[in-house]
């Protein structure tokens, strides 16, 4: 390559990059996944828009399955271990029976509906199996859902990728005679099992090794922790064994250990992850021919009614009835079983293995993608708010996000306090949050206050706060409690818990004239002569203790 075509290649990545990042932004607005319009820039620059040719199916494979497994490094590097400990039995459940429920029932539509020969319909039941975490998330991310149904969503999709690729290439190499069920079985389970022992092994020993050796720049632990994510593949891969649970679950021990620099090591592999899925969609809908797609709009309809309509609520149900989860539940994850870069990855191993109508294959599982993804993205909410899975009142929770203070090892949260919260007029020293939690700072309307222990809260300041690992838990609860049913929260049987339903509390209070003054209940508290000021002396005191900013009770 030229130096000329080097500036060429590199113009027309870069703007295609921009492109896709403002796409983002777009689509966040109207709450789609930006897969779409990722995908509308690829199928813009292609050979029937723009010109620009690309039709090598093995490079698309290749790249796609690279890229797979950082946008997987990604999602175990940020998600969190308590979310979905307790849902890793129904979540395996659903990404291993589910799977198979999954491929037969469509496999079966596939073969009556459209007459497909039952080597093709199980190929095409295996290709669309798969659900997509970066979809579901992209639209799922402001809804104020249960954490059983958003952690059970993020668990499958993180553990339903390597099954899904394990059948597809079983069925694209087996163009003769399928292999037995117990064949299958077999290879499915030494790779699942060598892939699970080699992504813990290697995130233990990179959780080790960082913990030890102490690196000569703070951005050498991000590229560190994402590369023991991409060793744990290779070295699985290598073995045979499915290579995108293994870097998964490396992740997933290296994002959930005491290491340092967390906060640039998540930021680092959220950019890494965005860009390995922008490269991967582009790269997708360039593979695809506008024209041919016309004639895979009615199967791909066909076929995305079966899966939406009877694949999938059928192995949500068989799968998740033993773990109790309520129907309201089941018929969320059901609908929320969104498809999107895996099953157009997937698509593209038939085509390099030759086999016979495989390019039919992968227009109709892109229409698929794309008409489904349309319709169940923005229609999430409403769904949600149908089967009574979002609280009537969400503004009477507080929003919280969190940005790790590794020098410390403490967390820093933002909390929000919105319109009807209980929070409104309550008093810094009335939270009662658990030491050593300390309230630093209050931003409200713009002007940052430093709170004492009598500062009372308003609706829509902005607090900052300083927790341990320990006690992050144990503040967001108390702060939700108080926030649903006031100073009392306890004595009203609120615990917090984000999956309890709102008890009501006592009557707000209605606004006095100090909160249309804000700055007055930021001044000290008036003291009586000779009496020791609140704030001051309380080390002296032989019964004082310290509570959340330092001072006495």
């Amino acid at each position: 390559m030229s130096l000329p075509e080097l500036y060429l290649v590199l113009l027309v990545g870069g703007t295609a990059l921009l492109a896709s990042i403002a796409g983002a932004r777009f689509a966040s607005r109207l709450g789609l996944p930006s897969l779409l319009l990722f995908l509308g820039v690829g199928v813009v620059l292609g050979e029937d828009v723009l010109g620009l040719p690309f039709d090598d199916a093995q490079l698309a494979q290749t790249v796609g399955t690279a890229a797979l497994a950082v946008i997987l490094v990604d999602g175990g590097l940020t998600t969190r271990w308590a979310d979905i400990r307790r849902l890793l039995l129904p979540a395996g459940v659903l990404a291993t029976a589910g799977v198979a429920i999954s491929v037969l029932v469509t496999a079966t539509g596939a073969h009556l509906l459209l007459g497909m020969d039952w080597h093709l319909a199980l190929l095409l039941g295996a290709i669309v199996s798969s659900t997509d975490a970066a979809a579901v998330f992209a639209v799922l991310r402001a809804l104020p859902l249960p954490r059983r149904a958003t952690g059970l969503l993020e668990a499958e999709s993180g553990f339903n990728d390597a099954p899904t690729i394990i059948l597809v290439l079983v069925f694209s190499t087996a163009t003769l005679d399928l292999p037995s069920p117990a064949a299958i079985a077999g290879n499915l389970a030494y790779q699942l099992a060598v892939g699970v022992a080699t992504g813990l092994a290697v995130g233990w020993l990179g959780a080790v090794a960082l913990r030890h050796i102490a690196l000569p720049a703070t951005g050498l632990f991000p590229l560190a922790n994402v590369g023991f994510g991409i060793v744990a593949f290779a070295a699985a891969g290598t073995l045979n064994a499915s290579g995108i649970i293994a870097a998964y679950l490396s992740a997933l021990v290296l994002g959930n250990a005491k290491l340092p620099h967390r906060a640039a090591t998540r930021s680092f592999a959220e950019g890494a992850g965005w860009l390995a899925q922008i490269g991967l969609f582009v790269m997708l809908g360039l593979l695809v021919e506008p024209s041919e797609l016309p004639a895979a709009v009615l199967p791909a309809i066909a076929i995305g009614l079966v899966l939406l309509l009877l694949a999938r609520p059928i192995s949500v149900l068989a799968c998740l009835m033993p773990f109790r989860v309520s129907w309201r539940e089941q018929a969320f994850l059901s609908w929320a079983g969104l498809r999107g870069a895996v099953p157009i990855v997937l698509a593209t191993f038939p085509i390099v293995a030759g086999v016979t109508g495989s390019r039919e294959l992968l227009n109709i599982v892109f229409v698929l993608v794309v008409i489904f993804t349309l319709v169940q993205g923005p229609s999430l909410p409403a769904v949600a708010r149908l089967l009574r899975l979002t609280r009537s009142d969400p503004l009477r929770d507080i929003a919280v996000e969190t940005a790790p203070l590794d020098v410390i090892d403490a967390d820093l949260l933002t909390v929000t306090i919105p319109k009807s919260s209980r929070l409104h007029r309550v008093s810094i020293f009335e939270l009662r949050l658990p030491p050593p939690v300390a309230v630093t700072l209050i931003i409200r309307d713009g002007v940052t206050l430093v709170p004492d222990r009598h500062t009372m809260l308003r609706e829509g300041d902005e607090l900052l706060l300083i927790t341990t690992p320990d006690t992050r838990d144990m503040a967001e609860r108390r702060l939700r409690a108080i926030g649903r049913a006031g100073r009392l929260a306890t004595w009203h049987g609120e615990t917090g818990h984000p999956d309890q339903t709102p008890r009501p509390g006592p009557p707000r209070c209605a606004p006095t004239p100090a909160d249309r003054h804000p700055r007055r209940d930021t001044q000290p508290p008036r003291t009586h002569p000779g009496r020791a000021h609140p704030n001051r002396g309380s080390e002296n005191h032989p019964t004082a203790k310290t509570n959340l900013i330092g001072t006495p009770r």
